[in-house]
């Protein structure tokens, strides 16, 4: 699932997953939560919430950081991953492996560089972790959690046949080239967001207005309305490790 962005997106996700992980047989529920406490960060309460929400695993991103109270849990649940090329010294880890049935499965979060703070190369960032998941799983679903589409689609290409999905998160708005690459790794280029829709990428959208209009500094805070789940339903076969399809998915709210 895309982005959780807020009240909003947390209050659609508790609703309606559940039922979509009954309605498509899901195995592994991954959501990018980085925006889920007030649209920046994460609290360790909300992950619980999210866990209890039918949630396996949760990524992050640029906003990881943002609630210090997550420090811990990221030193000490394996179940929440931050960015791998962050310095090595960060809190957290940038891989994790969840159970699903007898089948390990490798969740890998990286970040962007192009438009986006420095960190360290995340196609060489992962490469060197591959290496080491290499040995426990084919399985493999990683979220680049970047900006430029270029960057993005570069990663699909270069982990193409070396991992089951790439999934690009952090643009908000949900792109239309869902496929699966000649190697057999399935790629989109944003799955966009879990959150109010009548916005602004989640945020009111006379606050951002008054931004752009004005230059003032100006409280973005998260909007209401039209709140819809954004995410993408993936298919693997779990001996080879590569995709057999991709679906977009949008659920508006009731």
């Amino acid at each position: 699932m895309g982005d959780i962005v807020g009240r909003p997106g947390r209050r659609i996700i508790s609703e309606r997953l559940p039922g979509l992980r009954r309605e498509f047989s899901l195995d592994l529920v991954i959501a990018n939560a980085e925006n889920a406490a007030g649209g920046s960060g994460v609290t360790s309460s909300i992950l619980d919430s999210l866990y209890q929400d039918s949630v396996d695993v949760v990524t992050t991103g640029d906003h990881v950081f943002k609630r210090s109270e997550i420090i811990e849990r990221l030193e000490n649940d394996r179940r929440i991953i931050r960015p791998l090329n962050y310095p090595e010294a960060a809190s957290g880890k940038g891989y994790t492996f969840f159970k699903v049935k007898d089948l390990d499965v490798a969740v890998v979060n990286l970040i962007g560089r192009t438009f986006m703070q420095a960190n360290r190369c995340p196609f060489l960032a992962v490469d060197k972790a591959l290496e080491e998941i290499g040995k426990h799983t084919n399985v493999i679903v990683v979220d680049f959690h970047a900006e430029a589409t270029s960057e993005k689609i570069a990663m699909g290409w270069y982990l193409d046949g070396r991992v089951s999905a790439v999934v690009g998160t952090h643009t908000h708005v949900a792109t239309a080239d869902e496929r699966i690459l000649p190697g057999g790794t399935a790629y989109i280029t944003d799955i966009g967001m879990t959150g109010p829709h009548e916005s602004v990428i989640g945020r009111r959208i006379d606050r951002v207005l008054s931004k752009f209009v004005t230059g003032m500094p100006t409280p973005f805070d998260v909007a209401n309305g039209d709140t819809r789940i954004n995410g993408a339903i993936i298919e693997v076969n779990p001996t080879s490790g590569r995709a057999l399809s991709i679906k977009r998915l949008e659920v508006r709210d009731e």
